[in-house]
């Protein structure tokens, strides 16, 4: 499937580049958090992540194997200091072999913390099994707690399903269960209070994310993205929120206590309120297309070097010169800013 991207073969210029394993860049940051997009498909079709008739899947013989995944992501811990590994697609929860994926994640020394993020429409069969291969947390997106908004939003009648799947991670002990949720101009704006009391009421930690312009249609306006500032606005007009008096770290979330604790709730405020200065994440796509960032116009190819005979060594090289390209951030509010070719649901959230 050609993404019209410009693919990055070979180390980028490292001359200047310190001389440590880890995945620094030359603003200081290191990356220390692996997302990993599992398969481009998924099972909902969401309006603003893709049409109605899905997208142009990838083909199989393109997408990493098990195997490769696992040697990827053992190179990432074992030689680049990855320490946090998250799951993610497309749906992650389509991917064959997922709890060995997992289970095989798990036993790198040092152990990384493992997570997901799901939809949850078939989370409920099997967060038992998940937790014991090793999964430590899961998000769930969940956008709205009304059943005839969730089919308009996903085009699906699958809300009873992700209620259940959020239950069923909770009690296997996937404990906070973790709910994103993007609220858009006319369409759900009105549900701040309600999905933060539905998860006050349920013992889940909700996030809010303002929307980002990684659509496929590249139909992203400014103007549709309810803000931070209006969510926040929105619940204190119901909830007292105090910061969270802890540091934010790298963690992309801002977290508010509601009305005094022990609950929070965390605004990702990626557009008005940008954490690129911390970020601290590297990206693998299901095709083994590395990015350095989520709106990088540039990736580089990993898989082409796993399977034509590459030592772990190289790839890890390959991997350090990409990092150290890392730009000093995302550029959606520059004027030259062009959105990614890839949607999200072929990078991985």
């Amino acid at each position: 499937m050609d993404l019209g991207l410009p693919i990055v073969r070979g180390t980028p210029d490292t001359a200047t580049r310190p001389d440590s394993p880890a995945l620094v860049d030359s603003f200081g940051r290191i990356a220390t958090d692996l997302r990993v997009s599992l398969t481009d498909r998924c099972n909902l079709r969401c309006t603003y992540c893709m049409p109605a008739e899905g997208l142009d899947w990838l083909p199989k013989s393109e997408v990493l194997s098990d195997d490769e995944l696992v040697r990827l992501i053992g190179i990432a811990v074992t030689r680049l200091g990855v320490t946090d590994v998250r799951f993610t697609g497309g749906e992650p929860l389509l991917r064959p072999g997922l709890e060995q994926v997992i289970a095989a994640t798990a036993e790198l020394r040092p152990r990384p913390r493992i997570s997901m993020t799901s939809n949850g429409i078939t989370l409920a069969r099997r967060a038992a099994a998940l937790v014991e291969a090793g999964l430590d947390r899961v998000n769930v997106s969940l956008d709205t707690v009304d059943e005839t908004r969730f089919y308009t939003l996903t085009r699906r009648n699958r809300l009873s399903d992700v209620f259940e799947g959020m239950a069923a991670a909770r009690a296997a002990g996937l404990d906070p269960v973790k709910v994103n949720s993007v609220l858009l101009r006319g369409v759900n704006e009105d549900e701040a209070v309600p999905l933060l009391r539905f998860c006050l009421d349920h013992g889940y930690q909700l996030r809010f994310i303002e929307q980002m312009p990684l659509d496929p249609q590249h139909g992203w306006d400014r103007s549709n993205m309810v803000t931070a500032e209006e969510i926040l606005g929105a619940l204190r007009q119901e909830f007292e929120l105090t910061p969270e008096p802890v540091e934010r770290g790298g963690a992309p979330a801002e977290r508010w206590l509601v009305d005094g604790g022990p609950a929070v709730v965390g605004v990702i405020a990626s557009v008005t309120r940008p954490f690129c200065a911390a970020c601290d994440r590297t990206r693998l796509t299901a095709d083994g297309q590395l990015r350095n960032c989520l709106f990088s116009q540039s990736e580089t190819d990993l898989r082409a070097p796993l399977r034509s005979g590459a030592s772990d060594e190289d790839i890890a090289q390959l991997w350090r010169g990409t990092m150290w390209a890392k730009a000093a951030g995302h550029g959606i509010n520059d004027t030259g800013f062009h959105q990614p070719d890839r949607p999200m649901s072929a990078i991985g959230g």
